[in-house]
C-alpha cells in the first residue's frame, strides 16, 4: 500500500491531532449541521466499481475558507467473507481511518460525525474528496483484508444528502432495535473497543448487551462479530469473571481489562454508576449524564443541542470536564441507547430507594426525550422536564414537585444527612452552604478527599487541597 501521490503525510501517528478554528480550512458536519451522517453497508461484488469515489455536491477546493458544509459518508464494502453484522464496526473505522491523515481532525460518528480539514492540509494540496475517499478505500482494504471490493460516496449538498441521511437513520434505528433484545445475563462474554484511545489515552469502552459503546455506533452483537474477525484489533474479548456486585455491575474481568487498558490509571468500574466508580469517557459520547445537587438527581444532554443545559453549562463545556479517559463522578458520558436500558445507572437509583436508574433522570434536552420517548416508563415521562418545561435550575425543583417525580421521596433523607453535617463544627472553618459529595478525579470513587459544596457556583485559578485534622467538637 502506497500514500506517494497524497500530497499529506498518512499514518497512526496523527490520530490524535487536534485543528482549532483558526487553523481549520472548512468544517464538515459537527454541531452547526442539521443533517450529517457516516454509514457503512455490505453488498455484493456487482454493486460495487472497486475504487471509485463520488462527490454530490461541492468539493473541497471549491469550499470557501472558514464555510461549513453537510457531510456524509457512505462506504460500500465487498467481500465473501463480510457479515451484516460487521457493517457498524466497518464504520466505526471511518473515526480511525480520517484522522490517519495529517490535516484532518475527526470526532463523533453516525449522525454526529464531525470533521475538520487545516489550511495547511489545503495548501499543500489537499484539496479533494476524490483524495479521502482514496486514502479510505485503501486503508479499508490493507487494515482489514476480508474487505476485498469498497467504493465510497460523499455528500456535501444540503439537498442531496436528506435521502441517504433518511436511509442512514432508518438502518441505525434497526440496529438499535436488534440490540434491545438481548441482556447481559443471558451471555457470557463482554466487549472491549480501544478506538478512541488516541483523543482519550485511559479510556476503554466495556461494550454489553445492556450498555451499548459511549459513542452509539458499536453494541454486543457489532462487536461480537469484529471481534472474532480480527481478534487483535481494536475490539476484543473480555471473559467477565466473577460478578462482584451484580446492581452496579462490577466484574473482575471487566476491572482487569481497564487496569490494564488504561496503564495502571483506573483499576475499578461500575457499568451500572454515574456516581460511583463510574465508566470511563472517550470524547466521542452521544450525550452526558450528569449530576443535579440542588435536586439530588441527573439531566441529560445530547451533542446535538445547541443551547445550555439547566445546570447552566452548554455540551461542550461539560464534554470538556467529562472526556479524555477520566473517571468522573456525575459526568458520564453515555449512549442514547444505553438511556433506555433496564439497568440504566440502577446502583445509583436503587441505591437510594427508587425502583430503577432511570428515576434519577429529571431534565433532559426534547431532542433526546423525543427520540426515547416511547421506551420510557409511561408515568415517568411527563414529570421529565425539558428545556420547554424548565429552563431555570431555581424553578426544577418546584417543578419536580409539582408533578410529583419519585426523585422528590429521596429529598427528606438527604436533607436529614445535611442537617447532621451542620451539627459540627471544626474550628477556624467556614461552614459549608450545601452539600455537594464527589471525589476527587483520579481518586477512582473511593477514600482519597471529599469535596463539600452547597448552592454556589465556583470559579477558580487553582484548587489546593491540604489533609485537616480530625473534626472539631459536636456543638450542644
Amino acid at each position: 500500500m502506497s500514500f506517494e501521490d497524497i500530497p499529506v503525510p498518512i499514518g497512526p501517528v496523527y490520530e490524535g491531532e487536534r485543528i482549532r478554528a483558526k487553523q481549520m480550512y472548512v468544517e464538515l458536519g459537527g454541531p452547526k449541521m442539521e443533517k450529517h451522517f457516516e454509514l457503512c453497508k455490505v453488498v455484493s461484488k456487482k454493486e460495487i466499481t472497486d475504487g471509485q469515489v463520488t462527490i454530490h455536491g461541492i468539493d473541497l477546493k471549491d469550499m470557501e475558507e472558514g464555510s461549513t458544509h453537510p457531510i456524509g459518508i457512505f462506504v460500500e464494502v465487498a467481500g465473501p467473507e463480510l457479515e451484516v453484522d460487521l457493517e457498524a464496526v466497518f464504520e466505526r473505522r471511518v473515526h480511525e481511518f480520517c484522522n490517519f491523515v495529517n490535516g484532518i481532525m475527526h470526532l463523533n460518528q453516525r449522525y454526529t460525525n464531525w470533521l475538520r480539514i487545516s489550511k495547511t492540509a489545503v495548501e499543500k494540496g489537499f484539496n479533494s474528496f476524490q483524495l479521502l475517499g482514496a486514502v479510505l478505500i485503501r486503508l479499508y482494504k490493507a487494515e482489514l483484508p476480508i474487505i476485498e471490493q469498497a467504493q465510497v460516496t460523499f455528500f456535501t449538498n444540503e439537498k442531496e444528502i436528506e435521502k441517504p441521511y433518511a436511509m442512514a437513520m432508518e438502518i441505525y434505528d434497526k440496529r438499535d432495535e436488534r440490540a434491545r433484545t438481548i441482556h447481559d445475563e443471558d451471555v457470557d462474554m463482554f466487549y472491549g473497543c480501544v478506538l478512541c484511545q488516541s483523543f482519550a489515552p485511559t479510556h476503554a469502552c466495556c461494550i454489553t448487551p445492556d450498555r451499548t459503546s459511549l459513542c452509539g455506533s458499536i453494541n454486543w452483537f457489532d462487536a461480537r462479530a469484529a471481534a472474532k474477525v480480527d481478534p487483535k484489533g481494536p475490539l476484543f474479548e473480555i471473559p467477565p469473571g466473577e460478578c462482584l456486585n451484580e446492581l452496579a455491575g462490577e466484574y473482575t474481568g471487566v476491572n482487569e481489562m481497564i487496569k490494564k487498558r488504561s496503564l495502571g490509571e483506573i483499576d475499578r468500574i461500575y457499568l451500572f454508576s454515574g456516581m460511583e466508580f463510574p465508566h470511563t469517557s472517550c470524547g466521542c459520547f452521544e450525550a452526558i449524564d450528569f449530576y443535579i445537587p440542588e435536586v439530588n438527581g441527573h439531566g441529560i444532554v445530547d451533542r446535538n443541542y445547541g443551547d445550555v443545559a439547566i445546570n447552566g453549562l452548554p455540551f461542550s463545556a461539560m464534554a470538556n470536564q467529562t472526556g479524555g479517559g477520566k473517571q468522573m463522578p456525575g459526568f458520564n458520558g453515555i449512549s442514547i441507547q444505553y438511556i433506555i436500558s433496564p439497568k440504566y445507572q440502577q446502583y445509583d437509583g436503587k441505591s437510594q430507594g427508587l425502583n430503577e436508574g432511570i428515576e434519577t433522570v429529571v431534565w433532559m434536552n426534547k431532542g433526546v426525550k423525543d427520540r426515547i420517548g416511547e421506551f420510557l416508563p409511561k408515568d415517568l415521562l411527563s414529570k421529565i422536564a425539558t428545556e420547554e418545561e424548565v429552563t431555570d435550575i431555581n424553578a426544577l425543583k418546584q417543578w419536580l414537585q409539582d408533578v410529583n417525580h419519585p426523585i422528590v421521596e429521596t429529598w427528606a433523607e438527604a436533607l436529614a444527612e445535611e442537617e447532621e453535617e451542620e451539627e459540627w463544627e471544626a474550628e477556624g472553618a467556614m461552614v459549608p452552604m450545601g452539600t455537594v459529595g464527589m471525589t476527587i478525579p483520579g481518586v477512582g470513587g473511593s477514600g482519597g478527599f471529599s469535596i463539600i459544596l452547597k448552592n454556589c457556583k465556583v470559579h477558580a485559578e487553582a484548587i489546593i487541597i491540604k489533609k485537616i485534622g480530625p473534626k472539631g467538637k459536636k456543638k450542644k
